[in-house]
């Protein structure tokens, strides 16, 4: 596939290095040469300096016969525009932009095929306020992705001493949840996967990911963790857009909300935006202002500020003085692996959420979602499976009649509105949405080409 990358920030590079890395022909466009330079050291692409939106940039970089564009400068004009022009000279079947504002969003007239062309818009904003939500929502969770509208969640767990299940085989799993159907997707053990088997041993430490209906999802992680209190009490360090959404979306909720604002105007207007929630002006990382405002009665601490530095270190000081979990938002993905899992409880990267969202439009087959986990080791992957059983290679057959690529497996299926766990005996059906988990990221073309059906579907 040919693909035209505008914006060699922190989601395009990001982006330009996934999809580099599975074939594709790749060209990135910006106007800060040492950006680019560092790209192409490092990845077999083609560079092109200049302004994302002008026509000549453009027709440069390839779009006569580009497949897609996705425009993830930081303008969300130069975004949109450059969208519009791929349109109108070019017919650039695919164009996907990046739009922060909310201004924008909300207007849907706006991205009507006649006004601004725009095939998928993404808000990384929104993104990152919807999974720290999630998060929230499962205390003992250190990563929550849902499938097919919400029906199915693929949730990480650290198995903790004393749980339930913890020292036990999974097959003694259902014994254990009568009437909840549940499948393992994956165990990690001191950072390294292991395949889940029927005889397999969760240990105290492993990283569990299974999948599970929704509604199951509490009782799963109540057996591999402590029971965790539900959040009650947020502190939220950082009032930017991300703040912003998460405190309006908590606060309707049953969560005190406090926000910790180093701005004062910036303090004032989130003052006049939201109705329940307290906002503070000061520095998050000032060890007096947590301890008057209490820090060691809250459920979770989140550092949300752009500064990764500031996000770690306020986080690791609301830790050490009570707060229950502390999240933080980091930008450079060298930091996650630093920190995540020692005081800080979730490090949370910006950018492979986003790059998630947008490798379900760049996956070949019929892909609806894509997670990356891992830090971009792992995959996560919902595809729909059409045909029949003489033109595709999973329609039809049992489970244990498809071979997978080694470390995939099938942990859900979604048929209609049904959700059903993946057994040995399964048969998957045309139109079926099948949750799939793969351990080496390698692997996910083997799995596109196992859902691209034969030349005789119609």
């Amino acid at each position: 596939m040919k693909i035209i990358i505008l914006g060699a920030g922190q989601v395009g590079s990001t982006l330009a290095e996934n999809l580099a890395s599975e074939q594709n022909d790749v060209t990135v466009v910006d106007t800060n040469p040492a950006a680019l330079d560092e790209l192409q050291e490092r990845l077999d692409i083609r560079t092109v300096q200049g302004r994302a939106s002008l026509p000549s940039v453009l027709r440069q970089a390839g779009a006569d016969d580009a497949d897609m564009i996705i425009a993830v400068t930081d303008s969300d004009e130069t975004n949109m525009l450059a969208c519009k022009i791929a349109n109108t000279l070019f017919s650039t079947p695919t164009k996907i932009a990046r739009v922060r504002s909310t201004d924008y969003l909300k207007e849907e007239k706006l991205f009507a095929p006649d006004a601004i062309p725009v095939d998928m818009r993404i808000s990384p904003e929104q993104l990152v306020t919807e999974l720290i939500q999630r998060l929230i929502e499962y205390p003992g969770a250190l990563q929550v992705v849902e499938f097919a509208d919400g029906k199915v969640r693929l949730v990480g767990v650290k198995a903790y001493y004393g749980g339930p299940l913890v020292s036990r085989q999974l097959k003694e799993l259902p014994a254990h949840l009568p009437g909840v159907d549940a499948r393992v997707a994956a165990i990690y053990r001191r950072g390294r996967p292991i395949i889940p088997e029927g005889d397999t041993i969760i240990e105290a430490e492993d990283e569990v990911f299974f999948i599970a209906a929704r509604d199951h999802i509490p009782k799963i992680i109540a057996e591999l963790r402590r029971q965790d209190k539900p959040v009650k009490r947020v502190m939220l360090a950082g009032g930017g857009n991300i703040g912003l959404r998460l405190a309006r979306a908590l606060e309707s909720g049953k969560v005190q909300v406090k926000i910790v604002e180093k701005f004062k105007e910036r303090a004032q207007f989130l003052s006049e935006q939201l109705q329940h929630s307290i906002v503070l002006t000061g520095d998050a990382a000032n060890e007096q202002l947590l301890r008057e405002e209490n820090i060691e009665d809250v459920d979770v601490f989140c550092a949300i500020t752009n500064d990764d530095e500031a996000n770690i270190l306020s986080a690791m000081l609301a830790k050490r003085l009570g707060a229950r979990k502390v999240m933080c938002l980091i930008n450079r993905l060298s930091y996650v692996d630093l920190v995540e899992g020692s005081t800080i409880d979730i490090a949370i990267s910006p950018r492979q959420t986003t790059v998630s969202a947008l490798l379900a439009r760049v996956r070949r087959g019929d892909v609806a979602r894509v997670h990356s986990l891992r830090r971009g080791a792992a995959e996560a992957i919902e595809a729909i499976a059409h045909g029949d059983r003489h033109n595709s290679k999973v329609v039809g057959r049992r489970l244990d009649e498809i071979k997978l690529p080694p470390g995939t497996t099938i942990g859900a299926i979604v048929r209609g509105d049904d959700v059903v766990i993946a057994h040995h005996d399964t048969v998957i059906e045309a139109e079926d949405h099948v949750i799939l988990f793969i351990v080496d990221k390698k692997f996910v073309k083997d799995v596109e080409k196992l859902f691209q059906v034969g030349l005789s579907f119609f």
